[in-house]
């Protein structure tokens, strides 16, 4: 029997870590499992031929929201092709209303509800007997053939719950697999959160399970020794154990190879005094933290479950960013329950003022699962029925107000969040604009009027097409101003060579 475990990732620098614990528990199978990912930007013909060719017996999909449509037509088409192949999926996708999804999609034979290490094991042990028997098998659903000659009379089957395995027993997921030197690598030292927001997953289990502190220095020592790129830490709050948390940052500090970095979602809440001091010691480019904002505004925050003081975390936030040796990404959610347009620029505002490397304007999706989708209709959010279930507009936000922020996000990624217009951007939102928000506004309208969200563009005429918009602005010399400072922007960010070409050719766009 040939079983295949497989996915298809948003980008190639990706990996997906849930098949990679499903490999290593499968090892008793080694010789039966393989391991193979994709990306969505793979051609669905190339990714067909490839699971085709391979001619397995069972093909596994790890289901998000970025490819659950593209693996259901993959799936489907396999399905026709060749029915005698088993169709299992898992993941976040599929382990909420799972018999709806069965009912909707005939080729899908088995679903792999929640965490999947135990329940692919116990799955793996029934597969390989002679005359399995699926109902044994917690946290599994399937089709149960009534008539052997007739797959259409399979009655759908959906077993109690699987119980988590305790994180100890959850196996090193790099052990039997190399450590990719071309993708991030994902890593967990702790599954769950404390803290319950309505849109997100992990507030449907409000405990936390952590490894011990012992092996995960050990499994972080792995990823040190192999001088891998960056390992991108998935844990929901990894500081939500204060002093846990400072004694992996000590560890990583004191054995840093000068290479690695690693990247956390963190509370700026729980950070204090004695962490700061002792992040001060790491190198540059070492730690790199991601901190979920969401929003400034209380009642939005206390809407969605959410505690949070933000002078708090603006103290925390300029304390880092001040000290220059991590890289801060902050995020904000557009389309919370209760949050109007102008309460949403206020967060905007309050959150860009602290200057991070990276600002994430997102926007709400209600989750399969997620406590939000019973909040819908409260608020009056209405979202899209397919992934990624992004909300269209809500009682306090109009869609045509979500379609102007999304118009600010594309100027806010090409130009604060891919660097090179550092001088230029502060001049706008410091001093020309009376906010931050006024000065994205203006010019994404500016943008989009001219038609340049139409294509694709070279970095050099981005410095044309904010020059251009500069040349717009009315009060005294702030078109010589924005010229003078974009030269400065490109000089600090091109090589000699790109900006002779850049002069020979000129401000105007061709």
């Amino acid at each position: 029997m040939k079983i295949l475990l497989t996915t298809l990732n948003s980008k190639y620098v990706h990996s997906n870590l849930a098949l990679k614990y499903l490999y290593a528990v499968a090892q008793p199978w080694a010789d039966h499992v393989e391991l193979k990912e994709y990306t969505i930007n793979n051609t669905s013909d190339y990714v067909f031929g490839e699971l085709i060719r391979g001619d397995y017996d069972v093909i596994c999909f790890s289901c998000y929201i970025w490819n659950i449509r593209q693996i259901c037509d993959l799936a489907e088409n396999i399905k026709k092709a060749r029915p005698k192949v088993r169709i299992a999926l898992g993941g976040p996708e599929v382990s909420f209303e799972t018999e709806a999804f069965l009912k909707e999609h005939d080729w899908a034979d088995f679903i792999l509800m929640g965490e999947g290490e135990g329940v692919f094991k116990r799955f793996l042990e029934e597969l390989f007997t002679d005359t399995p028997d699926f109902a044994a098998v917690d946290g599994l659903a399937w089709r149960k053939l009534e008539d052997e000659n007739c797959e259409a009379a399979a009655k759908i089957m959906v077993n109690s719950p699987a119980a988590v395995l305790p994180m100890n027993e959850i196996p090193f997921p790099y052990e039997y697999l190399p450590a990719e030197d071309d993708k991030v690598l994902y890593y967990e030292s702790s599954r769950g959160c404390p803290f319950c927001c309505a849109y997100c997953l992990s507030s449907v289990d409000k405990t936390i399970r952590a490894l011990p502190l012992e092996r995960v220095k050990e499994e972080l020592s792995y990823f040190i020794y192999k001088k891998v790129k960056q390992v991108k830490f998935i844990d929901r709050t990894f500081n939500y154990d204060l002093e846990r948390s400072k004694e992996i940052f000590r560890y990583l500090i004191e054995r840093d190879n000068g290479v690695t970095n690693f990247h956390f979602e963190i509370c700026g809440d729980l950070i204090d005094e004695e962490m700061l001091e002792l992040l001060k010691t790491a190198r540059p480019g070492l730690f790199q933290f991601e901190i979920g904002v969401q929003s400034t505004n209380r009642q939005v925050l206390k809407n969605c479950g959410r505690g949070g003081d933000f002078g708090k975390l603006s103290w925390t936030v300029e304390s880092i960013r001040d000290m220059g040796n991590i890289h801060l990404h902050l995020d904000l959610i557009a389309g919370l329950p209760g949050e109007d347009f102008k309460s949403f620029r206020t967060s905007f505002n309050d959150v860009y003022r602290l200057k991070p490397d990276a600002l994430q304007l997102g926007f709400l999706k209600v989750l399969k699962g997620s406590p939000m989708m019973a909040m819908a209709e409260e608020f009056g959010i209405v979202w899209r029925r397919q992934a990624p279930y992004e909300t269209l507009f809500t009682k306090d936000i109009g869609a045509e107000e979500l379609v102007r922020l999304k118009m600010i996000e594309e100027l806010l990624d090409l130009y604060w969040n891919r660097g090179g217009f550092a001088h230029t951007i502060n001049f706008m939102t410091d001093v020309e604009f009376d906010e931050p928000f006024d000065f994205y506004d203006t010019f994404a309208k500016y943008y989009f009027a001219e038609g340049h969200h139409h294509k694709s563009h070279k970095k050099e005429d981005l410095y044309r097409i904010l020059d251009a918009f500069g040349a717009t602005l009315d009060e005294g010399d702030a078109a010589e101003d924005v010229r003078t400072l974009l030269m400065k922007d490109m000089q600090e960010t091109l090589n000699p060579e790109a900006i002779k070409k850049f002069e020979k050719k000129g401000w105007e766009l061709s």
